[in-house]
């Protein structure tokens, strides 16, 4: 059986607008240990916590990274004015590393946690 795992790409056009787009990555059946994907090689991973005030203006990604949200909500907003709201679980692919960026803010009024993933 084969399965997915959604992810949330943020990226720059050629124009330096910003977009989401959904991806999914394919995982296939190993067995007794459940289903995996085919390795993605990383470069280093980064733990992270923010204050519940986390409101953070136009920017760019300062590299490729994968971010897993562990709590919390946040709201991203592209340059081209879409939002979305992301909870703990979501996983997104950031690599709007030039461009006009990204606007990210939390929702919630509690701190929150993520784990960033270099590529």
């Amino acid at each position: 059986m084969t399965t997915t795992f959604l992810v949330t790409r943020i990226f720059s056009d050629e124009k330096g607008e910003s977009h989401f787009e959904d991806i999914e990555i394919s995982l296939k059946q190993a067995g007794d240990i459940g289903s995996l994907s085919e390795a993605i090689p990383a470069k280093s991973i980064i733990f992270r916590e923010v204050l519940p005030s986390y409101d953070y203006d136009f920017h760019n990604a300062p590299q490729r990274q994968y971010i897993i949200l562990l709590d919390g909500e946040i709201e991203i907003e592209t340059s081209l004015g879409e939002k979305r709201i992301f909870g703990a679980g979501k996983i997104l692919l950031v690599e709007d590393t030039t461009g006009k960026g990204h606007r990210t803010r939390n929702i919630k009024s509690e701190p929150r946690r993520s784990i960033f993933i270099t590529i």
